[in-house]
Formats: structure tokens, sequence, C-alpha cells
């Protein structure tokens, strides 16, 4: 994985936002990635807003783009002074998904940086938060951060499922936390586990086909990492039995992870149509941050 280029993050302005602002700002610092910070004008609202001010709204209107573009470049000097890096501003109005999406292919950025959540809550309950509609629309990485980035990544979880994503994110999960240790991780079940438990299946024949499908499974993880370029000792390899969902989500707590790494879709023909479905639940019960590796 060639080392970050450049990196876009997008702020609602909100004080949730800066989170991620400021976690862009230390990724930059640690890998000398070219920062560029976002803030999109909301279209709708500014076509709200001359609705209902008419002929004064153009004034109104230039209060807003300014107090917009003092904030961020105030954001830009605070943060920039604490970690010694120099960021890019910009200021734009349009339909806010598309807006951040065409930025970041004009930058063709090599990581975008959100935060889980911003100041629309209501419109979060509603429709999903703005990470997620981005993600279903993105074929860059992306971050979702959740936590103030008080240090560098300690320890990253890599959950993989074997599809053409592992190797893709593990690379990822390399160039954005260098000094991170790494656990690489891989949840199963055996095919048709639940079919011969109902089926009566004596449980010392089933203990067997576990044992053979963990056995399997850890010497995927072996050749994966070997693929990797990864030397014995650099990743931790764990393999554990039960849903992908509910066990990532309980060995990135118990294994105190800070960042978790995942690929955008599983390896079912409807996870190619939708975000997938373990990707969801891991965005939305995490303790720590996400970064989804989507094309």
């Amino acid at each position: 994985m060639k080392p970050l280029a450049r990196v876009l993050a997008a702020t609602d302005l909100s004080a949730p936002a800066r989170h991620a602002v400021a976690r862009a700002f230390r990724l930059a610092a640690e890998t000398g990635a070219e920062l560029t910070l976002l803030h999109v004008l909301s279209q709708t609202a500014m076509d709200q807003l001359r609705a209902l001010l008419g002929a004064s709204s153009a004034t109104v209107e230039q209060r807003l783009v300014d107090a917009a573009r003092a904030h961020l470049a105030t954001l830009a000097a605070e943060l920039g002074q604490a970690h010694r890096v120099s960021a890019g501003t910009r200021i734009i109005a349009g339909r806010v998904l598309s807006a951040i999406l065409e930025e970041a292919d004009a930058l063709d950025a090599g990581l975008l940086v959100v935060g889980a959540r911003g100041e629309d809550f209501l419109g979060r309950l509603l429709l999903g938060t703005t990470a997620e509609r981005l993600l279903r629309r993105t074929l860059r990485p992306m971050l979702v951060v959740k936590q103030p980035p008080r240090e560098a990544y300690r320890r990253v979880l890599v959950p993989v499922d074997f599809s053409p994503f592992a190797l893709r994110a593990l690379g990822l999960a390399r160039a954005v936390a260098p000094g991170a240790e790494l656990v690489l991780f891989h949840a199963y079940e055996a095919p048709f586990e639940s079919k011969l438990r109902f089926a009566g299946v004596e449980e010392e024949t089933l203990n067997r086909y576990l044992i053979a499908a963990r056995a399997e499974a850890l010497a995927r993880l072996r050749a994966l990492a070997e693929e990797a370029g990864l030397k014995p000792g650099e990743a931790r390899l764990d393999v554990r039995h039960g849903d992908a969902a509910r066990v990532i989500v309980t060995q990135e707590q118990e294994l105190d992870c800070d960042l978790t790494v995942l690929g955008k879709h599983g390896q079912g023909m409807m996870e190619e149509l939708l975000l997938g479905s373990v990707t969801k639940h891991i965005l939305a019960e995490s303790m720590g941050d996400v970064l989804v590796v989507c094309g």
C-alpha cells in the first residue's frame, strides 16, 4: 500500500465534527499527507433562505459564507499550529453529499475523513448519518471518527472475510496507523452449522466440524498475512466462532482497539448492492473509529 498523499476532512463545523478534523490533522502529521478541510453550505438550506427572505437574502447569505469561512480558517489555524501541519480550506455551496464526493474526486483524496455524527440530530434519525450515506456512494476509503484523537492509533482490528477487500484493508491499516499493533481477525461459522444442529447431529461431530473450520480459517489468515508481506510477529492472528457482526464488536472492545478497518461489502451478492450489514452494525456499535475500504 502506497503512503497517503492527500486527505480530505469534511466538517459541518459542529462540536462533534471537530474530533474528525483533529484526527485528520494528526494523520497528516504522522503520514506527511496533504490535508484539505471542506465545509459545504447546504444548497437546500440556501434555497429555503432565499424563498423566505426574498431580495434581502443576498446579504444574509454572504454573512453565512463569511462566518463559515472565518470559522474554518480559525479551526485550521488552531489545529495546524498544534500539529505543525498546514491545511488548505474550501467552502462550497451545493448538495452536501455530492459536493463532498466531487471535491474528493477533484483532489484524488486517498482518504476521506468525517465525523460519526454532526449537528443534524433529527436528520440523522430519519435518514441515517451523513457518514453512512457517503459510504453508500463513495469508492474511496473513508474514516469515520467517533472519539477525540488524544494519541496516535495504538491497536488496530482488521476483520477479514477473505473477500477481495481483505488485502486492501490490511494495507490501508498499515498506511493510516503505521506504528499501531495489528490484529488480523476472522469470525467463522461452519457451513450449515445451524441446520446440522436442527437435524440432530451429535455435539461431538459438530465440535470436530468446528475445530476443522477454525484450523482452516487460521491457515487462511496466515496465508493472507504472508501475502501482505507481514513478517512473523508483526500482526496478531485471531479466530473466533460466532456471528461476525457481534463477534467483531466484542473483540474490538475486549482488545481495546481504537480503530477497526474493514471492507464496505461482504461476500454475498446482496452485500454488493447495499452497504454491508456487518459494516453497518460495526459503524453503529463500535466504540472506536472505523475505517471502511470502499473500492
